[in-house]
């Protein structure tokens, strides 16, 4: 790794992504006059070009912002619902699954991220469509680089998609061959031309023009497309052939939308700003608020043995209450999960042992209930084996990086501030639509076939998501937006960023490279579900002496290496009229820039 680098600090914008030209598009746009979000929005979709294999068209997208106008948080849910033919009774009963297959045709919500990122363009940008599409349309056009783990993703599968997904080789093999440079993607700048030519045609305002081009997704050819598509059976992870569940119908029925965004006031003057519990958000909070009165020490921007270890077992708990509460199916007592009495309460089962328990709270005095299948402890996804979109953990038992989600980060100089971590649609997880040139999400892989839980598979209703997006408030301002990809270990990876830059007292940059550590002993969001009781990934930069003492109070310690937990992305403001950047170092694709 390279010597240290610091944070980038500017006047007039800045911006940070797990791509450099999704950082230098969001610039490009920040420098010809656009605000924030006419920055992320047109950054989202050159994502959704340059890496295919971690976010895609047909993907989803929460995102939490501020206004210059309005300081109060507000989340944009563009996560897509479960359809309507999605039922327990059809997957569960008549197919006999256990759960929902992470690859296919039966996995997939509506996708949510089309109109999202047009809806937060249309009420807080100023651009045009056509503007903010330029840049993506070009690079699916003319060519885009290939980051290396793009060729070896598309190798890793080649052989699945010649045999069941033929459309699928067609787009990401041409002459049967894995690229390795540059690549096109004409099918897909034909349908983004195609929604610019709706927009175009409508006449009319800004606003109207965008609505027109939502309009011709969801209520037109694309959910046409889709619904003609899904009707064929595919080979999904169980081995099988199944046809598709989403309808045009599906489509047409939903629309992304605003929501507050949960406020938790975490210590030290600072608010932490997350989507709602339909996501994985609350843990954060959760975890900040069982660690409020513990003593954390960082030496030279390392954390000490006492801090990973505090930190791993509280976040242990929050991942116990997620699995036991969180959802979108059912009522969850949100506010006293988060609550600083609860913590309270709860802080009381950590020790100076690790927990080899799954142990989730009664909040309100509830007894929680959990997933038979969760409760079982059991071999992880990402384990090593290749088969097509098996799950999103960034990092495997063994360390190996793989591809999962993408986030982008950016403030301007009015105050516009806006996380954003878009996901799902991966090239991996389901075959190409040939008319459109994507495939859909799997989210729908994240619910369960069991009744009665926050997270059952319930027509109309949200996955429980792993995308989490977050704000960091001092004292009520907007000072931070961050994130980053990786499942299950996000709000993971984001406690290290946390603690490193609020404890450490580290600028955004050296937080992002502090050593990163992250639990497996909870079950996986993603097919096949597993967990490994007491288990934790680390960096070795850690220390030996660090993972010896880990080890001697019982965690199941993985070395991952000198550099590969987490893609963090982070921005803010707030000391003085400078804005700062740190961005991810460890893929080598991530990028920060201010100006």
């Amino acid at each position: 790794m390279s010597p240290i680098k610091h944070e980038q600090r500017g006047a007039n914008g800045a911006a940070s992504s797990t791509h450099y030209l999704g950082t230098a598009t969001a610039m490009a746009v920040l420098a010809r006059g656009g605000n924030a979000f006419d920055a992320a929005v047109a950054a989202g979709f050159v994502l959704q070009v340059v890496e295919p294999h971690l976010c895609g068209p047909g993907g989803d997208l929460p995102a939490v912002f501020v206004t210059a106008g309005d300081t109060t948080p507000r989340v944009l849910c563009a996560q897509g619902v479960a359809p309507a033919a999605a039922t327990t009774a059809h997957l569960r009963d008549e197919l006999g699954l256990t759960i929902v297959p992470g690859t296919g045709l039966l996995a997939p919500c509506v996708p949510g991220s089309w109109d999202g990122w047009l809806l937060l363009l249309r009420d807080h940008g100023t651009m045009s469509l056509a503007e903010v599409l330029e840049p993506a349309l070009g690079y699916a056009a003319s060519g885009f680089p290939l980051v290396p783990r793009i060729p070896t993703t598309i190798a890793t599968i080649a052989n699945h998609f010649r045999e069941f997904w033929p459309t699928s080789a067609a787009t990401w093999m041409p002459g049967g061959q894995v690229p390795t440079s540059v690549h096109r993607l004409p099918a897909l700048a034909a349908t983004w031309q195609r929604l610019l030519d709706a927009a175009s045609a409508a006449g009319g305002n800004r606003e109207r023009q965008i609505d027109a081009a939502r309009d011709a997704w969801y209520r037109g050819f694309v959910a046409e497309e889709i619904e003609a598509f899904s009707r064929t059976p595919v080979r999904d992870e169980t081995g099988h052939d199944h046809a598709g569940l989403l309808t045009a119908d599906d489509l047409a029925r939903w629309s992304a939308t605003y929501e507050d965004a949960l406020t938790v006031e975490v210590g030290g003057g600072w608010t932490v700003a997350k989507v709602g519990p339909w996501s994985q958000g609350p843990v954060l909070p959760q975890t900040l608020q069982l660690l409020r009165d513990s003593e954390l020490r960082y030496v030279d921007g390392v954390a000490s043995a006492e801090t990973v270890h505090q930190a791993v077992e509280a976040i242990k708990l929050a991942f116990a209450d997620r699995e036991a509460w969180y959802g979108d199916s059912a009522p969850v007592p949100l506010e006293t999960l988060v609550s600083a009495e609860y913590a309270a309460a709860r802080r009381a089962l950590i020790d100076d042992k690790a927990s080899l328990e799954l142990r989730p709270g009664s909040p309100d005095g509830l007894e929680p209930r959990l997933a038979h299948y969760a409760a079982q402890p059991g071999g992880r996804s990402g384990d090593g084996t290749s088969w097509a979109g098996l799950g999103e953990p960034t990092v495997s038992r063994e360390g190996v990086m793989r591809g999962d989600t993408v986030h982008v980060d950016v403030v301007d100089a009015a105050g516009n501030m806006i996380s954003a971590t878009p996901s799902g649609g991966w090239l991996q997880s389901s075959p190409t639509i040939p008319a459109l040139g994507f495939c859909l999400g799997t989210r729908a892989q994240m619910f369960w076939l069991e009744d009665g839980l926050p997270s059952s598979l319930v027509p109309g209703k949200r996955p429980r998501t792993t995308l989490s997006p977050s704000l960091g408030l001092r004292d009520g301002e907007p000072r931070l937006a961050f994130g980053t990809p990786g499942g299950d270990q996000q709000d993971q990876w984001q406690l290290c960023f946390w603690l490193a830059h609020t404890v450490g007292g580290l600028d955004l940059q050296a937080a992002i490279d502090s050593p990163a550590w992250h639990t497996t002993s909870f079950p996986s969001s993603f097919a096949p579900r597993g967990w490994q009781p007491g288990g934790i990934s680390v960096e070795s930069r850690l220390g030996e002496d660090t993972l010896e003492e880990l080890r001697r109070r019982g965690h199941v310690i993985t070395d991952a290496g000198e550099w590969a937990l987490g893609r963090m992305c982070a921005v803010g403001r707030g000391d003085g009229p400078l804005m700062r950047a740190g961005g991810d170092r460890r893929s080598g694709v991530g990028a920060a820039a201010a100006f």
